[in-house]
């Protein structure tokens, strides 16, 4: 299992403070390929650059896609870039993927609608795998789970020492605060629109 469908099930099967928006998951999947890959040598950071390494095959298909889009000319792409590039549309894909490997029960009718309680509980390897991720208080999995408000019981007992997985967490967190600005926007200009068409 790879830490993209960790996340997507910890975003299913934890409670938040709030659902998650289907937006804000993407952008967390787009730095989880990123910090999977830097764990495979398959690309470093140069600041806030994705320089890439050597093609290599991770055995996962979107990882070796995520692997294949990452910009190979100078001056490279910066982390923020690839997030919100990457991440248009990942959570259905990661969705789509999991439960064509059967690793998903029930039908899904539309985004995240497969939230019955036995569905949420089914049994599956990858939801064992998550699960036990999870509860581990893994640093990297909590840390992008924190960036969609799903908070653990406890803070994570160590922080990630890799300097380049902290920059992807921080780009992360700071995509998702930017959307959530951005729908919080439209909705006071909806509001407002709204207003304007019911004044007298």
């Amino acid at each position: 299992m790879t830490t993209p469908q960790d996340l997507f099930l910890v975003s299913l099967d934890v409670p938040g403070e709030r659902p998650v928006e289907q937006g804000d998951l993407s952008l967390a999947l787009a730095g989880a390929e990123l910090i999977d890959l830097l764990g495979a040598r398959a690309l470093t950071l140069d600041g806030e650059r994705i320089v890439p390494g050597a093609p290599l095959a991770t055995g996962e298909r979107l990882l070796d896609e995520a692997q294949s889009a990452l910009v190979r000319q100078e001056p490279y792409e910066k982390v923020e870039d690839w997030l919100w590039r990457r991440g248009e549309g990942l959570a259905v894909a990661y969705g789509d993927a999991l439960e064509s490997a059967g690793q998903l029960s029930g039908k899904r009718r539309h985004w995240l609608s497969f939230r019955s309680a036995d569905e949420l509980h089914a049994d599956t390897p990858a939801r064992r795998h998550a699960a036990d991720r999870w509860w581990s208080h893994e640093p990297v999995l909590t840390g992008l789970a924190a960036t969609l408000r799903i908070q653990t019981d406890r803070p994570a007992e160590e922080e990630p020492d890799d300097e380049s997985v902290v920059t992807v967490l921080l780009a992360v967190g700071d995509a998702v605060t930017e959307l959530e600005a951005v729908r919080e926007r439209r909705r006071i200009e909806n509001v407002a629109f709204d207003n304007i068409w019911r004044a007298p």
